[in-house]
């Protein structure tokens, strides 16, 4: 259907119908709308941003997957079974077996698809990723644009798509309800659209709006800690709002985990400049320390397990620190892995201080804390215990063993870190089907949910699982749409 006959239908009297709506036009979203008119239903796609794909243009895309032509070619040996046991040990059991059963056993389609699309892998895939836990088996794929390889392959799909079966997509749409009816199922949705509220029947309506990590609001309600950002401006939450008010139960309270530090956006509060954060400790040796806004240490800095090390920023005030290092540092921090900020040569990073928020240089200590709003006694004091642990060649306090030299040289400087969200790990509790889950504990008739609105700790637990955020959502999204196009083609027709 064209748009100038889709706005025909949606802007009358009478509700335009259809048999399935898709709520995001993302990752899990476009292959949820494409398998679905590809079975013959009468599907309408509706996004409220200007442009489809969502956190395809921000995330990395890693997906996961195991027995694939990719790692055969390579000569390497998986199985799902493997898949599984590694994303258990890696959550340590907290992520729903159901559901990572689903993926594990589907996900090699879903890449075998990408591949028979032209998905332009990176060339080193599949490889295993080490800035979390790694898994045991090279089965970490993502394309040589990340994210945008991935919506290289679904945009010309739901073209084709588009062209050949009944499918409609509004773009600069946002779903402002859920209509139910007497019994509380849902029957379809209103979407604002060319200034007007548009009321929409559908026999099933799947939210796909991924998570909230830009909505400040919702983020503090539900994990009780302030948001500093680095995801999709358009993640604030509207699927978990629209399941809310029709009485859906959440599920992974207790899951959340940050990405480990972030510089501050020189433009917008609450946000980190991800693009040029602090290059891990993990990836190369540390010669600063980290200190909390009372100027002490709160991990081993040379701690190697970046799990670690967001599990401890979880509980320093504010999930907020600041990284404190000398000019000697600096000096040596040059040339790749090397570099304290990622992309920085040393008198790049020099010239960002005192003109970047939360960037401070001083020739003493003292003024350093004042500047960057860090106790001053604390810090001064816990400057002068690493400088003699140094000396001592041994950490009491955290049993740090790369000790490289004092805190010494000025200037001094001070980075402002904080715990960074790119995904929220709570979202709308489904069931094996997907069908959304009321409070009462049954499944809400009519109503679907597939991505990250279901949360992260659905499918990663309490943890950081490679590719298992990408995958469930594109995997989800093509196993229920192929199923809800083959139960409900046609049923558009019927409903009143």
């Amino acid at each position: 259907m064209s748009e100038s006959e889709a706005s025909a239908d949606g802007t009358g009297n009478d509700a335009a119908r259809y048999d399935v709506v898709v709520v995001g036009a993302g990752t899990a979203g476009i292959p949820c709308a494409i398998h679905a008119a590809q079975a013959g239903a009468r599907v309408l796609l509706v996004e409220k941003d200007s442009r489809i794909g969502g956190t395809l243009h921000v995330t990395g895309g890693h997906m996961a997957a195991a027995g694939t032509r990719r790692q055969a070619e390579r000569g390497i040996e998986d199985s799902v079974e493997a898949h599984l046991a590694d994303i258990r040990r890696i959550s340590k059991g907290t992520a729903r077996d159901d559901l990572i059963t689903i993926v594990a056993h589907h996900a090699p389609e879903t890449i075998e698809w990408l591949a028979d699309r032209g998905f332009a892998f990176a060339p080193e895939t599949p490889r295993i990723i080490y800035g979390h836990e790694p898994y045991t088996v090279a089965r970490t794929y993502y394309g040589k644009d990340e994210g945008m390889s991935i919506l290289a392959v679904l945009e010309p799909e739901l073209q084709k798509a588009m062209a050949e079966h009944d499918l409609t997509l509004w773009t600069n749409a946002p779903v402002t309800e859920l209509s139910t009816d007497d019994n509380g199922a849902v029957v379809g949705v209103t979407v604002y659209r060319d200034g007007k509220d548009v009321p929409v029947r559908a026999a099933a309506v799947v939210i796909a709006t991924g998570g909230f990590a830009s909505g400040p609001e919702l983020f503090q309600e539900l994990e009780g800690s302030p948001l500093v950002s680095a995801a999709a401006r358009t993640s604030t939450g509207d699927g978990i709002h629209l399941g809310l008010a029709v009485g859906a139960r959440l599920q992974g309270k207790g899951t959340y985990l940050p990405t480990f530090g972030g510089l501050p956006d020189p433009r917008t509060p609450g946000r980190a400049n991800w693009s040029d954060r602090q290059r891990l400790t993990s990836e190369r040796p540390p010669r600063e320390i980290y200190v909390d806004k009372n100027g002490r240490r709160w991990v081993r800095e040379d701690e190697e397990s970046i799990d670690e090390k967001e599990r401890a920023l979880t509980k320093i005030p504010d999930q907020t620190f600041w990284t404190i290092f000398d000019d000697a540092a600096l000096s040596l921090a040059t040339g790749g892995l090397n570099q304290m900020v990622v992309g920085k040569e040393p008198d790049e990073v020099r010239a960002m201080m005192d003109n970047r928020p939360g960037l401070h240089s001083a020739d003493t200590i003292e003024e350093l804390a004042r500047k960057a709003g860090i106790d001053e006694a604390g810090l001064v004091a816990t400057v002068a215990a690493y400088n003699r642990a140094v000396e001592a060649g041994e950490d009491p306090e955290f049993g740090r063993e790369y000790l490289p030299a004092p805190i010494a040289q000025p200037p001094f400087y001070a980075i402002r870190n904080h715990a960074i969200t790119l995904v929220t790990f709570q979202g709308l509790d489904i069931d094996e089907s997907f069908a959304v889950i009321a409070e009462s504990g049954q499944p809400i008739p009519g109503l679907y949910a597939i991505g990250e609105v279901i949360g992260a700790g659905a499918t990663c637990g309490n943890s950081f699982c490679s590719g298992m955020l990408v995958t469930p959502a594109l995997t989800f999204g093509r196993l229920l749409g192929t199923r809800l196009g083959q139960e409900l083609a046609g049923t558009a027709a019927t409903i009143h």
